[in-house]
């Protein structure tokens, strides 16, 4: 590759799930086309990857196949536990808690991940090639099977964040802490998804940079460590939270620089629809977000090539074989 990849993923799923409800709506369907057409106008090519809730939706159904039938980005998957049949009661009230995919039963894991394989494979008449945990919980038992689904590139990992203080089951360990996972794309051990090894599964992990210098972290972690207080040090990601350009621009300057290969977006859908997240409540807010997002394109679009995370994965495949 002569240009570094620009990854852009969007976790395609129900309105602000953030909230806990009984009932998950997808009012934001109707709010992702503008997204689509921002990428387009700069030859950018998302992959949406996507839960069960969108694609039992007729109109995302049809937004889906006109992007696969256009060749303008990717449908991947995106599986949250609670409500991804077949239904399986962890906690006594799943929608309560969210717990985590790895904290069900093996057997469990392996039904839902080839439900919603399915699902999204016969209703758009694709190969499900790319996949995203829901709330970011990744473990190898999660990759062996994507592994034998067929999945080739997994988007999971998100390097010197942990979610261990993010609790799912209440009787659970939390989620998965990635402190010690690398910041670079690497085919995964078949024995441990923290490192690289020759199974066939890409890792690709998010664009996350350290906001202060090694030095200021490990101060200000010493710091908390003598008042008996446990302190991870503040992050910034590729993503949008509103007014944040700078910040998403040092992130990609940062990779760079460090040799990165790629660069890699998110976004929820949820968050391109006003109230349907809660960092974009109003109409303004999205505005706001907007405008963001072209500032940011403009800025990146003489840097990168766009792909998706399936041409990504390709482009890895044909360099490895030519060394």
């Amino acid at each position: 590759m002569n240009l570094p990849a620009l990854l852009i993923t969007v976790d395609t799923e129900g309105d602000n799930l953030w909230n806990n409800h009984d009932q998950i709506m997808t009012k934001n369907t109707y709010f992702l086309p503008r997204f689509q057409q921002l990428c387009e106008k700069y030859q950018f090519k998302p992959t949406w990857l996507t839960n069960y809730e969108m694609i039992i939706n007729p109109e995302y159904i049809e937004f889906s196949r006109n992007i696969i039938r256009q060749n303008t980005g990717e449908i991947g998957m995106h599986l949250h536990a609670c409500n991804n049949p077949p239904l399986y009661d962890l906690t006594g009230d799943d929608k309560q808690h969210q717990p985590y995919l790895i904290e069900y039963p093996e057997q469990i894991i392996r039904d839902k991940i080839i439900y919603i394989t399915g699902l999204l494979e016969d209703t758009l008449q694709i190969k499900m090639r790319s996949h995203r945990a829901g709330r970011w919980a990744f473990n190898i038992k999660y990759a062996q099977i994507l592994i034998e689904q067929g999945y080739q590139v997994d988007c999971s990992v998100t390097p010197r964040v942990n979610w261990k203080q993010t609790i799912g089951d209440p009787k659970g360990e939390g989620g998965t802490d990635y402190n010690m996972f690398p910041d670079y794309s690497y085919f995964i051990d078949e024995k441990n998804i923290s490192k690289p090894g020759s199974t066939s599964l890409l890792e690709v992990p998010m664009s996350i940079q350290y906001k202060h210098s090694n030095l200021i972290n490990q101060l200000q972690i010493i710091y908390h460590y003598l008042r008996g207080k446990k302190h991870n040090p503040t992050v910034h990601w590729l993503r949008p939270s509103g007014g944040n350009v700078k910040q998403m621009i040092d992130v990609v300057k940062t990779s760079l620089r460090n040799g990165r290969d790629y660069v890699e977006f998110m976004i929820h859908s949820s968050e391109l629809m006003p109230g349907g997240s809660p960092a974009f409540k109003t109409a303004y807010d999205i505005e706001v977000l907007y405008n963001d997002l072209e500032q940011l394109f403009i800025w990146l679009h003489p840097y990168i090539v766009s792909m998706t995370l399936s041409e990504f994965y390709s482009e890895k495949i044909t360099y490895s074989k030519t060394k």
